[in-house]
């Protein structure tokens, strides 16, 4: 497999991979560094923010939905202006978003956790529509928040326990329906679940922290494979492209020191399988 560096911005914490459809940019965030970063063409352009940033879902050509340690803001990409939408855990100083993505009805999901990762510190939330719900508490590490291609399932990890689970949506807006279950337990094999994608066959994709691979699984939760990447702590797939046929993995350098040289890049791989393109958010 050959794997190619995309983009050389040695993060320390990257995270929140998100290729717009409409436009062909590509997004991403340096959490640890509060930024945010643009990719388009061969330009990559760099935003300082003054709080945390790690997600975001694509509203309309110019404008993002984005979640910083506050909770959600539109931001036009364009123009650098912001406006806020809501409010989560703002008045807690320990939390920060997480891993996020917008949903197949056009709803945002959102992770928050410790900022020193402290423990059942995090949760998981999704705004649709206007509204703000809690899905899930206790949660250390907020992760692989994606879903299946016909919005029958979300998929989402607290990455301390090692397991992804999945959750059953209901079918007329989304909202959960009943308990998640266990879709993948990778405790046997000591593996870190970070984020995730789901292809267009309803495989998912998920990085796996420390490991240095980003790891296929069917819909049943089978291994199916494994590409090895150049830098051990991946943290998130996203598939871009006209055809969504190719597959970029962003990392982190944070703890490694010069232990590796390609710590913090974001990688560009091609893995033979198309994927999804990236759901609307619709705020009202």
């Amino acid at each position: 497999m050959q794997v190619e560096v995309f983009d050389d911005h040695k993060c320390s914490l990257g995270e929140g991979p998100l290729w717009h459809p409409k436009t062909g940019d590509f997004f991403w965030f340096d959490i640890d560094k509060k930024q945010f970063l643009k990719r388009s063409g061969t330009t990559t352009e760099h935003t300082q923010f003054d709080r945390h940033v790690s997600a975001a879902g694509w509203l309309d050509e110019q404008n993002l939905l984005v979640a910083d340690e506050f909770g959600l803001f539109k931001y036009n990409h364009v123009s650098k202006a912001e406006q806020r939408i809501a409010d989560i855990e703002k008045d807690n100083p320990t939390t920060r978003s997480n891993d996020g993505r917008a949903d197949p009805f056009g709803g945002f999901w959102i992770g928050t956790m410790g900022k020193s990762a402290e423990h059942q510190a995090g949760a998981i939330y999704r705004y649709y529509r206007g509204e703000v719900r809690q899905l899930f508490d206790k949660i250390n590490i907020s992760n692989s928040i994606c879903f299946s291609p016909d919005g029958i399932f979300a998929y989402f990890t607290d990455t301390v326990t090692k397991r992804i689970m999945r959750q059953a949506l209901e079918q007329s807006n989304g909202w959960p329906v009943g308990a998640p279950e266990l879709f993948v337990d990778l405790t046997s094999e000591n593996l870190s679940p970070d984020g995730s994608v789901v292809d267009a066959d309803g495989n998912l994709w998920n990085a796996q922290w420390g490991a240095g691979r980003v790891a296929q699984y069917a819909n049943d939760g089978s291994f199916l494979r494994a590409i090895e990447l150049p830098a051990s702590q991946i943290t998130c797939p996203a598939f871009i492209g006209e055809n969504l046929d190719q597959m970029l993995l962003t990392s982190a350098k944070v703890g490694l020191g010069r232990k590796e040289e390609l710590a913090g890049c974001t990688f560009q791989i091609d893995p033979s399988v198309k994927g999804q393109k990236e759901h609307q958010v619709i705020l009202e």
